[in-house]
């Protein structure tokens, strides 16, 4: 029986707030930014010519659009349609053929064994089940095929911005996976035991004229760090995740013309389930 914190009105009601999130600001303007090094990660790292795949929590459609180009029969899976006409636009200007579905990645729409390929970039590390998504991604994935994912480090980037937001922000329902446990070597193990799992680690390039471009930016498009901002600013203490924030962004700075310059770490993670 579900327990008060894990009824299903409750994760009903966390899934609407995160998609309200992620549907805020301008997504597609911060994926512009991740455009390139994830998404090679995994078209470098998986055989996907002529192979069925699809790509989970797809967002803009980055990953699903380079393997569109290298072959690959495509369908891709969002819960947000508005990030998902975006990515339908990018896909008609290139004249790429993709199966787009509004969907839930703890409830994959798909037949069992479906596909030879299943991948998320940046997408099912922010879906509020870990367990459930992975035996989604088991689930629809067939035998002698590949989960291929990229997530964020938690030691990196933008796995310590959401341990840093999080002392700010309202603690998320017991049920809840934190966002960076994905980025953990650890954690990706067991929540994959008995498969064979291997990972890699890739960065990406974050670059900007200077940090309050960078801030200023990130703040007005990126659905977490707005809605931290708007909600915090409510409650007198955005000044402070605010300066928590430069500092981290000082820190991991490696530009030394006053631009700005981080490398985010990530995990390529290749799932070979048994």
């Amino acid at each position: 029986m579900p327990t008060a914190t894990t009824t299903p009105d409750a994760v009903t009601a966390l899934k609407d707030q995160h998609r309200a999130t992620w549907a805020d600001g301008d997504y597609a303007a911060v994926a512009e930014h991740i455009i390139d090094a994830p998404a090679e990660a995994i078209v470098n790292g998986v055989a996907l010519r002529g192979r069925d795949t699809l790509d989970v929590a797809t967002g803009t459609g980055n990953l699903a659009l380079a393997a569109a180009r290298a072959g690959a029969r495509v369908s891709a899976l969002d819960l947000v349609p508005d990030l998902l006409e975006r990515a339908k636009e990018r896909a008609r200007a290139e004249d790429l053929d993709i199966a787009w579905t509004v969907g839930d990645a703890e409830a994959l729409p798909y037949e069992d064994a479906q596909f030879d390929v299943v991948t998320s970039v940046f997408g099912v590390q922010f879906v509020p089940r870990a367990a459930v998504v992975a035996s989604e991604l088991r689930r629809v994935c067939r035998p002698d095929g590949r989960i291929a994912l990229v997530n964020w480090t938690a030691d990196g980037l933008i796995g310590r911005l959401f341990s840093v937001m999080g002392r700010y922000m309202p603690t998320p329902p017991a049920f809840v996976t934190p966002p960076p446990r994905w980025g953990d070597e650890a954690f990706l193990r067991e929540l994959f035991a008995g498969d064979d799992v291997q990972i890699t680690r890739g960065t990406n390039a974050f670059r900007f004229p200077d940090l309050e471009t960078y801030m200023t930016f990130f703040e007005e498009n990126y659905g977490p760090t707005k809605r931290a901002k708007e909600r915090l600013t409510g409650e007198g203490t955005w000044d402070d995740l605010r300066g928590e924030l430069a500092d981290l962004y000082r820190e991991l700075n490696q530009a030394t013309d006053g631009t700005l310059h981080i490398d985010s770490d990530f995990f390529r993670v290749v799932v070979a389930p048994s």
